[in-house]
């Protein structure tokens, strides 16, 4: 086991310094100017200049890469030109608000994907069938800000049931960090009060942002239950008058989710993607709301920063994605 996850993890690497390369030099492509930036709008080309030498944006681009990647290698990031403040130290602040709402909407979407997904292979071409193929064309077919901004008219504006935006209600104290993630703190701290408040927070940007795992999941655990059905030892045990429900949720699924786990994997990456857009819209405190401002601001340091944090996040759930498998499949097992 130790032994595939160390292979996996080098076998990473080389993919994970293809993408510091791709993204450092598209970033570059990009006709902006990161001096210009930080300087500001009234700033003298006396200025720009003497910013872009600070920062060593003068130097040859192969340069800058020699030297960016000496710092990475180092773990340092640069200083944000958006927050004034290291790379490194901002992404440890926000990671844990966005890795708790993403965390959530991939649980909500795996909670209600997998059984709906069982349900209308079980119901092949009736109308729960048909419903769940309207909703998951639906699921997907939907924009994310659109729907998060439906939510927000709906349910906090009009309704009152949750908060507008934000992580937390400002007038109450929020406990100590422990994990970073505001439920686990809270529940560490015995305090209900900030449990509530942070989970009546978490529920409308866990919604939007699971909408379309929710429609994923659910897709390919009818592709797999359907053929799994078809199994000859479904159709044996059937026949031996083994009770429906039972056959179907102990061992027909078992079989049927491998597919499915995978693309719990994929949508993790794409989660942490998508939470760009959830977190501005409900001004979520996480990466996804960091990463706009220094996209707004040509903060190149932070935009490669990210992706190469997303980059390693997406490295590791595909390890972890694997390791299941072998727990759900003993034949899979043996080649860990």
């Amino acid at each position: 086991m130790l032994r595939f996850i160390l292979r996996r993890a080098l076998l990473a690497i080389p993919s994970l310094f293809g993408l510091l390369v791709l993204t450092f030099f598209l970033i570059r492509v990009v006709p902006a100017d990161p001096a210009a930036a930080l300087a500001g709008e009234n700033a003298t080309p006396a200025q720009v200049a003497e910013i872009r030498r600070q920062y060593g944006l003068d130097r040859p681009l192969h340069e800058q890469f020699v030297v960016y990647l000496g710092q990475v290698a180092r773990f340092e990031f640069g200083e944000s030109a958006y927050s004034r403040r290291p790379v490194a130290l901002d992404i440890k602040q926000r990671l844990p608000a966005t890795l708790e709402l993403t965390v959530s909407a991939l649980l909500l979407a795996t909670l209600l994907g997998i059984p709906l997904g069982t349900i209308a292979a079980v119901y092949h071409n009736r109308w729960p069938d048909t419903l769940l193929r309207v909703l998951s064309v639906a699921g997907v077919a939907i924009a994310a800000f659109w729907f998060a901004i439906e939510l927000q008219l709906l349910f906090a504006m009009d309704l009152g049931w949750f908060p507008l935006r934000g992580r937390m209600s400002s007038g109450l104290a929020a406990p100590p960090a422990v994990t970073g993630f505001l439920l686990l703190d809270s529940l560490i701290a015995g305090r209900l009060d900030a449990f509530r408040d942070a989970l009546h927070h978490l529920v409308l940007p866990a919604v939007t942002l699971s909408l379309g795992g929710i429609a994923t999941i659910a897709r390919f655990t009818r592709a797999g239950v359907l053929e799994t059905l078809q199994k000859d030892f479904v159709l044996y045990e059937r026949a031996q008058g083994f009770p429906s429900r039972a056959l179907i949720w102990r061992f027909v699924l078992k079989n049927s989710v491998v597919a499915a786990i995978t693309q719990i994997g994929l949508l993790f990456g794409a989660l942490i993607a998508g939470a760009v857009v959830v977190e501005t819209i409900f001004d979520w405190p996480g990466i996804g709301f960091y990463t706009v401002q220094a996209i707004l601001t040509a903060d190149y340091k932070v935009m490669l920063a990210v992706t190469l944090l997303i980059g390693v996040i997406y490295a590791a759930v595909n390890i972890l994605v694997d390791l299941v498998h072998g727990l759900i499949d003993p034949r899979l097992r043996e080649q860990l």
